[in-house]
């Protein structure tokens, strides 16, 4: 007589399975998007001669770190830096405001047409940022904030993707608490404001490093609204270290490096609310 299979032993195996491919997967991914990492630390640390003479993956023995110093003399990394941090530090504070004021009102306010807004409002994340660029200079155009810091900020202070995700962790919020905040005297300001913000430090910590991000690491726009040399910002600098003719890699590289270094570590400070974030925000409604 042949013996059943036992259904919890095969829902087990085939968990396991499924968690040995997802991690086998993810692990290619990661090599994957490391590698160009790699590649840039290892050529930033080559003198100019031995860059094409090897293989892109030699390591060179002495490592030559006067990329690194030169750098410095090249471009004014200070001032670009300088300039970005501003520019990045005022547009993630705008959109941690604007996202979870207009994440507040499509998730706890009712309003007529609220819902149809709010999809309307989304739907402009399907619009390709191509398409913009042209709009949205004529409008930094006539408003006088060309070849200014204002041109960047203004036209990244709002976004659709941050009032989506405030809104989906704001209604993860039980409606009892709402109620019970307006038996205490609350109005809805000071609701949004005493109760729900101070519980939403893993979003709001997400939004602003992707806000962050976002804006040190844009070279198009700041290309198209900046022509004061003394206004650029670093993806801008150090497109200046190519040329037509001929590209210096090791310095390309090591200013890469440099501005890239920044990111990494706030990523590592903040990656506990980043985690909770995506563990926490609920897709209801």
């Amino acid at each position: 007589m042949s013996k059943k299979n036992n259904p919890t032993k095969n829902d087990s195996v085939l968990t396991k399975s499924v968690q040995a491919i997802a991690v086998t997967i993810l692990v290619f991914g990661a090599i994957t998007m490391i590698i160009p990492f790699i590649w840039s630390v290892i050529t930033s640390l080559k003198s100019a001669e031995n860059i094409f003479s090897h293989s892109a993956f030699w390591i060179q023995f002495p490592p030559d770190f006067s990329a690194y110093k030169q750098i410095w003399e090249r471009i004014p990394l200070l001032l670009y830096a300088g300039n970005t941090l501003k520019v990045a530090l005022i547009v993630s504070i705008g959109q941690l405001a604007t996202s979870s004021l207009a994440g507040y009102a499509f998730a706890r306010l009712k309003f007529p047409g609220r819902d149809k807004l709010f999809f309307v409002y989304i739907a402009t994340m399907m619009i390709p940022g191509m398409v913009l660029l042209i709009p949205n200079f004529i409008v930094m155009k006539n408003l006088g904030a060309i070849n200014t810091h204002w041109a960047l900020i203004l036209s990244a202070v709002g976004s659709a993707f941050g009032t989506f995700l405030m809104r989906q962790f704001f209604l993860s919020f039980p409606s009892e608490l709402e109620d019970a905040a307006k038996l205490d005297g609350c109005n809805p300001f000071m609701f949004y404001w005493h109760i729900l913000l101070p519980n939403s430090k893993p979003i709001l910590t997400t939004l602003g490093l992707m806000a962050f991000q976002g804006i040190w690491n844009d070279f198009q726009w700041p290309l198209i609204v900046l022509n004061d040399p003394s206004k650029r910002t670093l993806q801008l600098g150090l497109s200046y270290l190519m040329s037509e003719y001929y590209t210096d890699w090791t310095l390309l590289m090591a200013g890469a490096i440099i501005t890239l270094l920044p990111i990494i570590i706030l990523f590592f400070a903040v990656q506990k609310y980043f985690v909770q974030s995506f563990k926490f925000t609920g897709l209801k409604g």
